[in-house]
């Protein structure tokens, strides 16, 4: 059984231009067109996820109404989007984003002996970026890497079975 709703309607008129460039517009229209013309919406998420690549790591309101802009869609749809999931930022992020898987297999295997390390050594706490602005520590919500846990994602690369040696290691080889 399938179950499908009518798209939901626009509630603004923005200019669709003005802060998504045109090769962005055109990145996004190739994960639109993987849908039926009424379903565009359903290209928000990867949207969401290019805007806040091209900006620096974050998404600010004005980023997110022309997304919503773009997509035909109500601006308060994508805000739902954008503070559900933990993978985007609604707040500038250091050079780089750590995030620290806490689901059950990493919590066993060490993830919050992890943070807690790296919040006493290096003074930041999940949430926050460190003072130097080299990196942002975020707690994330399965990683999808149970079996080598526990797994830590710096910008878009896995580091598993990490200890905390190896949080160092990864911390002071970024730039």
């Amino acid at each position: 059984m399938s179950f499908r709703t009518a798209p939901l309607a626009v509630v603004h008129d923005v200019d669709k231009s003005t802060l998504l460039t045109p090769e962005l517009r055109a990145e996004i229209d190739r994960h639109v067109g993987k849908y039926p013309p009424e379903w565009k919406q359903s290209a928000v998420m990867p949207a969401l996820t290019l805007v806040q690549e091209h900006n620096g790591g974050w998404l600010t309101q004005d980023l997110m109404d022309q997304v919503a802009a773009y997509l035909d869609m109500p601006e308060v749809a994508v805000y739902e989007v954008a503070t559900f999931y933990a993978m985007y930022d609604l707040e500038p992020v250091g050079r780089h984003k750590i995030c620290v898987c806490n689901s059950i297999s990493c919590m066993l295997g060490g993830a919050e002996a992890l943070l807690e390390h790296v919040e006493a050594r290096h003074g930041v706490a999940p949430g926050e970026t460190s003072k130097d602005g080299k990196f942002t520590l975020k707690e994330f919500e399965c990683l999808g890497a149970c079996r080598h846990a526990p797994v830590v994602m710096v910008d878009q690369e896995y580091h598993e079975c990490v200890t905390r040696d190896g949080i160092d290691k990864i911390i002071s080889k970024l730039d």
